[in-house]
């Protein structure tokens, strides 16, 4: 194809790269007078469904995207030719050399240019992470990065490139992934068909350690999935450790996201101090449940905890004793709801007697009255949050009586996670407390499902797994609240 010409305007000038069913071409802008990238998604034997699904995937994310170190989206057609039927996406040249070119070329890089390279990439994936939805890479690796302009020991400009790999999380639909990535580059999970933001750091921590090493790292050996690096290059401390945990195996002892990882590098002592990923806390009561096509989250109320509680037995008693034991927690549940919801409806009436008799003691019928709806309130009041491939319902139940609101499951847009900052003033207005919650509200259009009097650590947890299952980022919002010593 070289010299021909494309949308009458491409002028094709070398091939780039080959992959089955793709084919990438540096051109000349005919009508700008500039370098561009031409990728073709060919028609024929070798093309595949995910291949054209990754194709399209790319074109619309690089539209989306505003940054000088990401290759810009420029125009988009179908190719009729008599040889060649296909697709075509054209997006911005940068003119720089992959860190590839540059290792076979036998150049190398310092300790002190790969942390500025590890800088300037996490940056480039906070941007990434930070759109919404958030866009994972997928295949870091030295053919993907790019370099120009290195001056003395200043790494230079850094660029990332082929984004033919890309995953929107909003583009996942019913748990189904496509397996894509770079043998020696991916993680576990990755392989599994699920990546993450944290699978980005994970390729990033293993091109890294190829610089250093100067071996592939699917070459170097390995402990429980672990690349064993230290053996073969010499490393400061800190960064070793920095490495060791930015290409940890499991996601829950690896970087959480590139701006913590960043944070990390710039200042060693955060490294073993970064936040894990939160699991749930010891002793919580709080029930989650979770598939591909459902999540379910379930507070339960306060006399179900204490029931539950007080019936809990060895596990080393055979079966029929413990579904005794069950069975029984549930009877008194039931018989306690049961007689209390009796008891308010009779204080009520003889209330109301009392109260056409004598008017004055009305009003502390009414105090009386609240107080106990408010303690009832505290024992029986129960939330379920659920959330399916169609919809989200936020259901409350108190002694039976249940209200539910629901919205479309395309309609959730976040998840913030509410974090009060108390400020003690001295003020001698008792009423001047202006006193937010800890919460976690999940946005679905206008329409917010908000669960709170739960405890720091259930909080982040149930935070954490909702991110994960709907695909969306934590926005975290600190709330500056007041509250009067008086």
């Amino acid at each position: 194809m070289i010299g021909q010409v494309l949308g009458e305007r491409y002028q094709i000038q070398q091939q780039l790269s080959k992959k089955p069913g793709r084919e990438t071409f540096l051109a000349f802008d005919l009508v700008t007078q500039q370098l561009v990238v031409v990728k073709i998604l060919k028609f024929g034997g070798d093309l595949e469904w995910d291949h054209l699904k990754l194709f399209e995937r790319e074109a619309q994310i690089l539209q989306t995207l505003s940054q000088p170190t990401i290759p810009k989206y420029l125009n988009g057609f179908d190719l009729d030719l008599p040889t060649c039927k296909g697709f075509v996406l054209v997006q911005t040249y940068i003119k720089a050399v992959s860190l590839e070119a540059h290792l076979k070329a036998g150049r190398t890089f310092s300790e002190s240019e790969v942390k500025q390279l590890a800088e300037k990439l996490l940056e480039i994936l906070i941007y990434l992470h930070e759109q919404k939805p958030p866009i994972i890479h997928r295949d870091i690796k030295p053919s993907n990065i790019l370099l120009n302009n290195r001056s003395g020991n200043n790494v230079g400009n850094v660029y990332l490139v082929d984004f033919g790999s890309v995953q929107n999380l909003a583009a996942v639909e019913g748990g189904t992934f496509t397996v894509v990535g770079t043998y020696g580059y991916m993680p576990v999970e990755q392989f599994g068909g699920r990546a993450v933001p944290a699978s980005d750091l994970y390729s990033l921590g293993a091109t890294l350690i190829y610089l250093m090493t100067r071996v592939h790292p699917s070459d170097l050996p390995q402990k429980d999935f672990r690349i064993q690096f230290e053996q073969v290059t010499e490393l400061s401390l800190e960064f070793s450790r920095w490495l060791r945990k930015i290409v940890e195996p499991s996601l829950d002892k690896r970087f959480t996201s590139a701006q913590v990882a960043l944070q990390a590098l710039k200042q060693p002592n955060l490294i073993d101090s970064a936040p894990l990923i939160p699991r749930k806390p010891a002793g919580s009561n709080l029930l989650l449940t979770k598939s591909a096509a459902e999540l379910q989250i379930i507070i339960p109320s306060f006399l179900q905890v204490v029931l539950s509680n007080f019936f809990k037995f060895n596990w080393s008693l055979p079966i029929i004793i413990k579904k005794m034991f069950v069975g029984l927690h549930i009877i008194i549940e039931k018989i306690v709801s049961f007689a209390v919801f009796i008891v308010l409806f009779g204080w009520m009436f003889i209330g109301s007697l009392v109260a056409g008799i004598y008017f004055y003691p009305l009003m502390g019928w009414v105090i009386l009255g609240f107080l106990f709806f408010i303690a009832i309130h505290k024992l029986f009041y129960k939330v379920r949050l659920q959330i399916n491939q169609e919809k989200i319902y936020f259901i409350q139940k108190i002694l039976g009586f249940q209200i539910m609101t629901s919205s479309l499951r395309k309609d959730i847009i976040k998840i913030e996670r509410i974090c009060p900052h108390v400020k003690i003033i001295e003020s001698p207005d008792s009423f001047s407390s202006n006193l937010v919650r800890s919460s976690i509200v999940v946005w679905a259009g206008t329409q917010k499902y908000e669960l709170t009097n739960l405890t720091e650590p259930e909080l982040d947890w149930l935070a954490y797994e909702l991110s994960e299952w709907l695909e969306l980022p934590i926005e975290i919002r600190q709330v500056h609240t007041v509250k009067s010593t008086s």
